[in-house]
């Protein structure tokens, strides 16, 4: 999303070129490879370790860093893996998204029109949204001794299940159709609420 807003603002007579179809298709087919060959290391390095104290983890899903609290051995594998991963997975993509933007800002402010400059923005704004919620709280969560399993599991709530489920809803505000039908809905719904308190005849 960030090199597409990238070539949208900073190369828009080339985005056509650039995000083809088959530019796209190739990018998602790597995205999915990547994923893919990242959970199959993980799954492999798995295969030697072993539990020495409780074989129950207080989380909904094999978190690396939650399965190293119930083994003992093989934990060196996972460290390293998961090492390597922060910087493959989480650095070198969050480091691309900041030279993104730093390009897509330095760009907007040499724009004259004001109104030019706010729509500009207004495309932005919601990978922005999505992008600080989710390296914010995976931030949090793996950087940030835990304290206790309850806000663990909120952390990872958070940037695992509840970052992709609004991703539609910060995306969909930006198309004017939707939000045209949401204020609609919405006057509709003041209409139909009393303004007054109810009075109920005997």
């Amino acid at each position: 999303m960030a090199y597409d807003r990238y070539v949208a603002i900073c190369l828009p007579l080339h985005y056509h070129r650039i995000l083809s179809q088959r530019n796209c298709i190739l990018i998602t087919i790597g995205v999915w490879a990547a994923a893919f060959l990242n959970s199959l290391i993980y799954v492999t390095s798995v295969l030697y370790m072993s539990s020495c104290h409780s074989n129950l983890i207080h989380q909904f899903f094999c978190d690396p860093k939650s399965l190293t609290k119930t083994t003992c051995i093989g934990t060196e594998i996972v460290f390293a893996i998961t090492g390597m991963e922060i910087v493959i997975f989480a650095f070198l993509p969050f480091m691309c998204t900041f030279f993104s933007y730093f390009k897509i800002f330095f760009t907007i402010f040499k724009i004259k029109s004001s109104e030019s400059r706010r729509k500009a923005f207004s495309t932005c704004s919601s990978h922005i949204t999505v992008i600080s919620i989710y390296y914010g709280t995976s931030l949090i969560d793996y950087l940030i001794p835990s304290y206790s399993d309850f806000l663990d599991l909120t952390f990872k709530v958070v940037y695992t299940t509840i970052t992709p489920m609004i991703n539609p809803i910060i995306y969909s505000l930006q198309n004017s159709s939707i939000k045209t039908a949401l204020l609609g809905v919405i006057k509709e719904m003041q209409i139909l609420t009393p303004s007054g308190p109810c009075h109920f005849s005997p």
